[in-house]
């Protein structure tokens, strides 16, 4: 489905990326974990058409979409849920939901989307009208992952999710993206709780200093030395 293939990536003259390259496979839960300043965030910008890569390509189902806009990255079916959420605080819940339905696909199927993030996120419907800004940090982080569900996409990134969040509400949230992944939509999650990350992807990569320095099933990290050292398991 997804395919990086080693890409380079500069800010200005100092490399973040150094011949990243992963796989995401159709229906797949992956996690991308690793230390403050790996690279993660880098990553996903990259795969969202924000950062332009030097070298190397990103394919989506076997189409080259490297340096590809942001707009035509989601319109393909990819989305995102950035790190900090970057909400509209002074904007109603419904009219934040409203702006992740950016593309004609999306908008023609706008009721149905709305229906399918109140049944994940029931607290949602009963807020819409609320500013965004006065909700909880939970429910704020509710708000920017229907948001990103609203272009109905079939892969969708996380950059830092459990930010901020209280361990329960972490659980609950974790619990939440399973459920989607198991709904049919791929994942790819950047986290550094990884304990939590492991407990529900199948598969994981770690990044450090720019390069993927350690790659495997979720039971392999668990026996593994290198991801003691690198995220502190």
């Amino acid at each position: 489905m997804l395919k990086v293939q080693d890409i380079d990536v500069y800010y200005e003259v100092a490399p973040v990326l150094k011949g990243v390259s992963l796989e995401l496979m159709e229906r797949e839960f992956i996690s991308l974990l690793g230390p403050n300043g790996a690279g993660k965030t880098s990553t996903v910008k990259t795969i969202m058409g924000v950062l332009k890569p030097r070298s190397g390509g990103i394919f989506f189902d076997d189409q080259d979409i490297t340096g590809q806009p942001p707009h035509r990255i989601v319109g393909l079916g990819i989305s995102l849920v950035p790190e900090g959420r970057l909400l509209f605080p002074e904007m109603s819940v419904m009219e934040n939901l409203d702006l992740g339905a950016s593309t004609p696909e999306a908008r023609a199927k706008i009721f149905d989307s709305l229906e399918m993030v109140s049944s994940l996120f029931p607290n949602l419907k009963m807020r819409k009208s609320q500013m965004a800004g006065t909700l909880s940090g939970g429910e704020q982080q509710m708000v920017a992952i229907g948001r990103a569900l609203m272009s109905r996409p079939r892969l969708l990134f996380l950059d830092e999710p459990s930010l901020g969040l209280a361990p329960l509400l972490i659980k609950e949230l974790f619990q939440k993206l399973k459920e989607l992944n198991e709904s049919g939509i791929s994942i790819l999650l950047v986290e550094q709780n990884a304990v939590q990350a492991l407990k529900i992807s199948q598969r994981a990569y770690v990044l450090e200093s720019g390069r993927i320095v350690f790659k495997g099933t979720s039971s392999e990290f668990a026996h593994s030395e290198i991801i003691s050292y690198y995220v502190g398991l």
